[in-house]
């Protein structure tokens, strides 16, 4: 069985999900091939995510196909780029109607095998969790004004979610100068001669 046919069989949040207000099952959402030049780690499915079994199928992947520049088809070609959540399963909502966060469980047992298939040229970390396991940042904000520090191999970036609006209007360097920087880089990079060829 490949990796992504174990992650996608994968049940050990049976209980936790259960146990939400939404008393779903896990339903896995495993978005990558080992060749993809490009790595998208976000933070865990949303329910609609959840729901179409496509990772960014909702309102916060327009947004960040948008910062990308990339069409959907684009977006969707895992030959070309991985989306690798830091669980791969819709956690359910807290209390306020909010996503809980992602269990710590599915990183602990997924995240380094699938980081040791892949090889991506330019890694978009997408949301504090994933600047945490990756970087080991603490403080969004600081994280991505530093995003110098880290390209052109790296990205990181606030979650593209509707949540973040304000965030955006606060620090409007964010637009004006990583989005063209990245797109610059993901063009570079999706353009470029397969070299497994």
């Amino acid at each position: 069985m490949s990796l992504i046919e174990q992650i996608s069989a994968c049940r050990l949040c049976r209980d936790r999900f259960a146990a939400t207000a939404t008393q779903h099952q896990p339903r896995p959402v495993a978005w990558f091939r080992p060749g993809a030049r490009v790595l998208i780690v976000g933070q865990a499915p949303g329910m609609r995510v959840h729901l179409a079994g496509r990772p960014f199928a909702d309102r916060s992947g327009d947004r960040l196909r948008d910062w990308m520049g990339v069409d959907a088809e684009t977006f969707y070609d895992r030959d070309r780029i991985a989306i690798v959540p830091m669980a791969f399963c819709f956690p359910g909502y807290d209390a306020r109607g909010a996503d809980l966060p992602p269990p710590p469980l599915c990183a602990a047992t997924w995240r380094q095998r699938v980081m040791d298939q892949l090889a991506p040229r330019l890694v978009l970390l997408v949301g504090a969790h994933a600047q945490r396991w990756h970087l080991g940042a603490r403080d969004l904000t600081r994280t991505v004004a530093a995003w110098r520090d880290h390209a052109p191999g790296s990205f990181p970036l606030p979650h593209p979610s509707w949540r973040n609006t304000a965030w955006l209007r606060r620090n409007p360097w964010f637009e004006a100068e990583l989005v063209p920087e990245l797109r610059l880089q993901l063009r570079q990079i999706l353009d470029a001669p397969d070299d497994r060829a």
